[in-house]
């Protein structure tokens, strides 16, 4: 159930990118001001998912991830109804409000149906909902806007979003905190007086593991909201590709690619960590790492088979790297502060992740998209380098 939730939190954020090319056209926007438009989803979200995280260790996670769900699908279907640019920002930042809520709780409910070994199977699961939603927001949006207008792709998922999440009312399931466990966490009433929101996240910040991991997030995340926001218009300009085709080509070879990854790097580290208390964050570092030469490959190349080669195999090592975000955390957080924690690292990393549509539609002015690209291999080679550091640092011990 939460696979097919996450589907359309990701369907609906990836939906906008494919059809830049026809608001520019529409609306007479720069680049810059598109990047705008897609920062504000990451900015009002980053933001939000502190709050996410603090209110999802305390109020019912069913209702915040359902209601979260109604929410974003309406706004969804609201920004349909755009006809100027401060439309498209202001509906992108309430869309950025409303999904912050989904990924704190949601996380936190899968881990309390499994136990440490089974959780990065179960996290990696529901992580490859992430991909199918990025290929069906891009692929869809691009073909629906390129044939029916850019709205009809955001009647289809505002619609389908709301429906799916009434029907789910009836169906999702709440375990108590705690439940893989050995015994059950004890929940709390939100009281911002109480003195247990602030220390708790002072806590998560006090653990050296947890900020390591908050860091290489901000680097990672940053790379991925490059290539989510920019690569459809990047090949509808250099490989002049239609508006479906850049949409498809833009999402579908690294997604697909990042799904065999995410399985197969739940997998390995569910075993990695039997031997090893870092095996999660060993995992990820790896997948970072191998992902270096085809990350520089993808913005080099002038031959579409090479593209897609490059952007399979970096879908696949980003795979690695993504299927253990959650359970890396959770390995050094508290069942109790996971929520917490969660909002804490998504609203770090977005706010890194954020300022990447901007930047590198600055720098693209400067020194061409594809440079641009190319250079972020520079930034997955460096946060692999802070990763295996940490691990050697910090993970000597077993893990909670």
């Amino acid at each position: 159930m939460l696979w097919f939730v996450c589907l359309f939190n990701y369907a609906d954020r990836q939906a906008i990118f494919s059809v830049f090319p026809l608001l520019k056209a529409e609306m007479g926007l720069t680049d810059v001001q598109l990047g705008i438009v897609g920062a504000s989803f990451m900015w009002v979200y980053a933001l939000a998912a502190p709050l996410a995280g603090i209110v999802g260790d305390r109020v019912s996670r069913k209702t915040l991830i359902l209601g979260g769900l109604i929410f974003w699908s309406l706004i969804t279907l609201a920004t349909a109804i755009s006809t100027q640019y401060w439309h498209l920002v202001l509906f992108r930042a309430l869309e950025g409000f409303g999904e912050a809520f989904y990924f704190p709780a949601s996380m936190s409910l899968v881990s309390d149906y499994h136990g440490k070994e089974t959780r990065s199977r179960a996290l990696a699961l529901h992580q490859s909902s992430v991909y199918a939603g990025t290929i069906a927001g891009g692929t869809v949006a691009g073909f629906l806007g390129q044939h029916y207008g850019w709205r009809s792709g955001f009647y289809l998922f505002g619609s389908l979003g709301v429906v799916l999440g009434f029907a789910l009312l009836v169906f999702l399931r709440e375990p108590a905190r705690g439940e893989s466990e050995a015994g059950t966490v004890e929940t709390h009433t939100l009281d911002w007086s109480s003195g247990t929101v602030w220390p708790s996240v002072a806590a998560i910040f006090r653990t050296p593991m947890a900020v390591v991991l908050m860091g290489v997030f901000i680097g990672a995340n940053f790379v991925a909201m490059i290539f989510l926001t920019w690569l459809p218009s990047f090949l509808f300009r250099k490989f002049n590709m239609s508006l479906s085709m850049a949409g498809l080509n833009g999402t579908a070879w690294l997604q697909i690619a990042s799904v065999l990854g995410v399985i197969g790097g739940g997998i390995l580290a569910d075993k990695l960590v039997r031997k090893h208390p870092g095996g999660r964050m060993i995992t990820q570092g790896l997948g970072l790492l191998l992902g270096v030469p085809f990350l520089f490959l993808t913005g080099w190349t002038l031959s579409v088979p090479v593209l897609v080669i490059a952007m399979s195999a970096f879908g696949f090592f980003k795979g690695l790297y993504d299927s253990n975000i959650w359970a890396s955390l959770y390995d050094v957080v508290p069942p109790e502060r996971r929520a917490t924690a969660c909002g804490l690292m998504n609203s770090i990393g977005w706010l890194g992740g954020g300022m990447a549509p901007v930047a590198i539609a600055w720098a693209s002015q400067v020194y061409g998209m594809s440079a641009c690209l190319s250079a972020t291999s520079v930034i997955y080679a460096s946060f692999s380098v802070l990763m295996f550091w940490g691990v050697r640092r910090y993970m000597r011990e077993r893990p909670v």
